[in-house]
C-alpha cells in the first residue's frame, strides 16, 4: 500500500470518528429539543416556579415539581452512602483477599444482580424488603418518633425501603468498576509498598489510593443509576408527592411520577408538565455528570502535582 493510500486510509478513519462523536453531541441536542419543545405549556404557565412548589394537583390544574426533585435526590444520595462502602468492600475483596477458588464464582454473582430486570428488584423490594422495613418501624422506639429523621406511620412503603432497593441495585455496578480499576493498579505498587514493611492493609490502602480516579468514577456511575430508576422505586416508595426529611414517609420521584401519570395525562397542561419534568432530570443529570467530571479533573491535577521520586512514592501514598 503506497503512502498516499495510507493517508486517505487514516483521513477517512479520522472523520468517521468525527461523525460518530457529532453524532452523540446531535443525539443529546435532539433529546434537548424534544424536552423543551414538549413542555413549552407548562414552561409559560409556571416558569421558575415550577421548581420550587410543592403542589401537585392536576383537577386543579396546579402542578409543582419540588416533590419529584426532593424525592430523587433524597433516595439516591440516601442508596448512595448505604451502597458505596458495600460495593468498595465487594471490590477490595474479589481484588485482593478472595480466595482464587471463590473469586470467579462470587465475581459471577455480583454482576448478575446487575443483568436482573428492575420489576424483579420491585417485587422483591414489595413481598420481602417492605415487610422487614414495616417491623423496623413499628419497633422503633416512641422517642426517635418525635426526630423528624424517622417520623411518620409505619407503612413499610416509603424513602427507606426505596433507598434500600436503590441500593442493592447500584451495588453491582459500582463493585464491578471499583474491581477493575484495583485489579488495572500495577503490582509494582504494592510490592514497593511490601518492600518497604508495610502490612497487608497498607498496601490495600495504597491501591485504593492510587485508583482513586477510578473509584469516584465508579460511584458516581452508581449514582447514575440510582437517579434514573423508575419501577423498582415506583413499587416501594409510597408515591405521595411531599417533602419530608422523614426516611419512613412515603415519597415520590421524578422517573416514578412519569411512569405512574403519563399514559393517564389527558389535559394538555398537565402532559407538557410531565414532560417538563424529565426535562429536569435530563438537566439534573447533566448537572451531577458535569459535577463528577470536575472532581475528577480535580483529582486528576493533584495526581499531576510535584512527582516524588518512584522509591518513595508508597511512603508518600
Amino acid at each position: 500500500m503506497t503512502r498516499t493510500a495510507v493517508a486517505r486510509d487514516g483521513s477517512l478513519f479520522r472523520l468517521g470518528l468525527g461523525v460518530a462523536a457529532l453524532a452523540v453531541v446531535a443525539l443529546v441536542l435532539g433529546i434537548a429539543f424534544v424536552l423543551v419543545d414538549g413542555s413549552l405549556l407548562s414552561l409559560r404557565a409556571f416558569g421558575f416556579s415550577f421548581w420550587r412548589t410543592q403542589v401537585w394537583d392536576p383537577v386543579a390544574r396546579r402542578f409543582g415539581a419540588l416533590p419529584f426533585i426532593w424525592g430523587t435526590l433524597y433516595s439516591s444520595f440516601l442508596a448512595l452512602l448505604l451502597a458505596a462502602p458495600v460495593a468498595l468492600g465487594i471490590a477490595v475483596f474479589l481484588s485482593e483477599l478472595s480466595p482464587r477458588l471463590l473469586r470467579q464464582p462470587l465475581t459471577f454473582l455480583t454482576e448478575l444482580l446487575a443483568a436482573f430486570p428492575s420489576i424483579v428488584y420491585g417485587l422483591w423490594g414489595m413481598f420481602v424488603l417492605v415487610p422487614v422495613v414495616r417491623k423496623l418501624e413499628v419497633a422503633t422506639p416512641g422517642w426517635m418518633r418525635h426526630v423528624p429523621l424517622f417520623s411518620g406511620p409505619p407503612l413499610g412503603v416509603g424513602m427507606l425501603a426505596a433507598a434500600l432497593v436503590l441500593a442493592v441495585m447500584v451495588v453491582p455496578f459500582t463493585a464491578a468498576v471499583a474491581r477493575e480499576v484495583l485489579k488495572a493498579v500495577p503490582g509494582a505498587q504494592r510490592e514497593a509498598a511490601y518492600a518497604l514493611g508495610a502490612t497487608r492493609w497498607e498496601a490495600i490502602r495504597m491501591a485504593l489510593f492510587y485508583g482513586r480516579t477510578g473509584i469516584i468514577g465508579a460511584v458516581m456511575l452508581g449514582l447514575g443509576r440510582a437517579l434514573g430508576e423508575t419501577m423498582a422505586v415506583t413499587m416501594v416508595i409510597g408515591n405521595n408527592p411531599q417533602v419530608s426529611p422523614s426516611i419512613f414517609a412515603p415519597q415520590y420521584t421524578m422517573a416514578s411520577v412519569i411512569a405512574n401519570e403519563f399514559t393517564e395525562a389527558a389535559d394538555p397542561l398537565h402532559l407538557h408538565a410531565l414532560v417538563e419534568i424529565g426535562l429536569v432530570l435530563f438537566l439534573l443529570t447533566i448537572v451531577i455528570n458535569a459535577l463528577s467530571r470536575l472532581l475528577l479533573w480535580r483529582v486528576g491535577k493533584k495526581e499531576e502535582a510535584p512527582a516524588v521520586p518512584a522509591a518513595a512514592a508508597p511512603v508518600a501514598a
